[in-house]
């Protein structure tokens, strides 16, 4: 018994005929008949008398007809429930992501435009953090998705996709003298005001030991916590700031430009999720729109 044979017993108790039932199914006559006489051979009923012709529905059709009815419309919605995860008329209640501070203001924003649209019935919880605080969500199950620098171990059963990757750039006022060289070095910066990202960090730290060996004391003038404050310093001629390629990238509309700052440095970019754990339709889409925006994000203006 299949739902096939379930819509044939349906159609003809409706129409009582073979012809019509083919024609509202979709079928042949002769499919029809044939369906609902192994129908009848599974269950070991007879379900229509024949006469001259014509199909007179038994009574244990007329009993059977109301379950074949019953399951049909069971699959039916169903079906129509699995459409709307699929849409986005429905899904999980939410679905959370992590993101460093640094993309709150441009990045996020156009990432979830289609988003929002396409997946209507689902709401976003966007979490902005550093990697370390990203990381914890993540394992700890808080958040679906996190985006973060891959730096080093990650914790316990968590699992990241290389999603992005960037190298060591100086970022300078767009008609600042520095703007006229192809690569800058840490001796191009003796006694430039220096806008840093906070220290304690990896990449801070070996930025140090870069000045440190070319014998360079860095004039510190700001000490922040985001690419997107740094970026807008240097904008507004407060100073020089020494980032990740990738989120320079996020800030080309501001008045900046971006130089190689030598010698040069590499970072890698991950999409961290927990290991093992399939992520739900609108939690995935969400995962595909971030990579998306990654890749118009870092295109070359």
């Amino acid at each position: 018994m299949n739902i096939k044979q379930l819509e044939v017993l349906r159609t003809l108790l409706a129409t009582g005929s073979t012809i019509a039932t083919a024609k509202a199914l979709g079928l042949s006559q002769s499919g029809v008949s044939r369906m609902l006489h192994q129908l009848e051979l599974d269950l070991s009923i007879t379900l229509f008398a024949r006469d001259k012709g014509r199909l007179i529905a038994t009574p244990e059709a007329l009993a059977l007809g109301r379950d074949a009815e019953n399951v049909l419309l069971a699959v039916e919605r169903m079906s129509g429930n699995a459409e709307d995860l699929r849409s986005g008329a429905s899904g999980p209640e939410i679905v959370r992501i992590g993101l460093p501070s640094s993309m709150w203001e441009n990045f996020a924003p156009a990432m979830l435009v289609d988003y929002v649209r396409d997946f209507p019935g689902v709401r976003i919880e966007t979490f902005f953090e550093t990697t370390t605080a990203i990381n914890k969500l993540v394992g700890e199950r808080v958040i679906d998705i996190g985006f973060l620098r891959m730096e080093g171990e990650t914790g316990p059963g968590i699992a990241v996709e290389k999603v992005a990757s960037g190298t060591s750039v100086c970022v300078v006022p767009e008609h600042h003298p520095l703007a006229q060289l192809e690569e800058i070095s840490a001796k191009d910066l003796r006694n430039v005001p220096l806008i840093l990202i906070g220290r304690q960090r990896p990449n801070r730290m070996s930025l140090d030991q870069t000045f440190k060996r070319a014998g360079v004391k860095q004039v510190v003038k700001i000490e922040t916590h985001t690419n997107s404050s740094a970026c807008s310093y240097v904008a507004h001629g407060l100073g020089v700031s020494i980032i990740s390629s990738f989120y320079a990238n996020l800030y080309r509309h501001l008045p900046v430009v971006q130089r190689p700052f030598v010698p040069r440095a590499s970072q890698e970019f991950g999409l961290a999720r927990a290991a093992g754990v399939p992520l739900s339709i609108a939690a995935q889409a969400l995962s595909n729109a971030l990579k998306r925006q990654i890749q118009l994000s870092q295109q070359t203006a």
